[in-house]
């Protein structure tokens, strides 16, 4: 069973926490190629690139000047404690013990525009590249997508077992996850209720997402029906409401 999630636009490399087990990302050689391309672009140019303002162009621009394939000791650290963000807030990688993070090592991916796939303990360096960036990273593959799905989804296919925990974003789950595929993929959702139905609302959702893997991690959980006794943040799994592989999982009141 594997878990995958995607990564965070806002980062706090400076803050996360090394360690002496970091591995290296599997693709990093194709991440390689894709901040080739990046170096001659002008802060300017990634502005508009990217619709991002000015001093977040700046910043990006020069993350993509001090990126090497090579980096030196303390400039790349393990990337689920680089990420910041709702997601992350309920990952909540800083409190977990070493048996956690090799069971994460195993059962966790996250997905990302530069790297691909990363598992948590995989050395990154900061960076900001949405796989949804409408982007030709080279002559012969018009966006991210075509640049990374098969490769995304040949290493998500052989790390699954067969059974994959969608708890990413449609964006970034289209290009991890094949309609073709044999996988067996549960997506688990979110609601608060709201009058006398339930809705989403992404910021708890993200948060949510990031709990039930933290939840699956810590409670080692490679059987799916584990996960219907989740009740991470008050949520509670909804038979009613969940069709097939579409779980969803509700709360009566959100906790402001």
């Amino acid at each position: 069973m594997l878990v995958i999630l995607s990564p965070s636009k806002t980062m706090a490399f400076d803050e996360a926490l090394d360690r002496s087990d970091g591995t290296e990302p599997v693709f990093k050689e194709s991440a390689a190629r894709l901040m080739k391309r990046l170096k001659p672009l002008r802060s300017a140019d990634l502005e508009a690139l990217m619709s991002i303002n000015s001093a977040l162009a700046a910043l990006t621009a020069e993350r993509i000047k001090r990126w090497t394939e090579h980096p030196k000791s303390g400039l790349a650290k393990p990337a689920v404690n680089c990420f910041k963000g709702a997601v992350y807030t309920g990952l909540d990688a800083a409190n977990w013990s070493n048996e956690d993070f090799n069971f994460a090592q195993d059962h966790l991916r996250i997905l990302s525009g530069l790297y691909g796939v990363l598992r948590p303990l995989d050395r990154i360096q900061p960076y900001r590249l949405e796989m949804g960036l409408k982007w030709s990273p080279d002559e012969n593959t018009p966006h991210l997508y075509a640049y990374w799905s098969n490769k995304i989804q040949s290493d998500i296919a052989e790390a699954a077992g067969g059974l994959v925990i969608n708890l990413a974003s449609k964006e970034y789950a289209k290009a991890a996850l094949s309609k073709q595929s044999n996988l067996r993929v549960i997506t688990p959702e979110f609601k608060e209720r709201v009058g006398d139905t339930y809705k989403a609302k992404m910021t708890y959702a993200k948060e949510a997402r990031g709990s039930m893997a933290k939840f699956i991690i810590q409670q080692r959980i490679t059987q799916p029906r584990f996960l219907q006794s989740f009740q991470g943040m008050g949520y509670a799994y909804n038979e009613q409401l969940s069709v097939d592989d579409q779980w969803v999982f509700t709360r009566e009141s959100t906790k402001e």
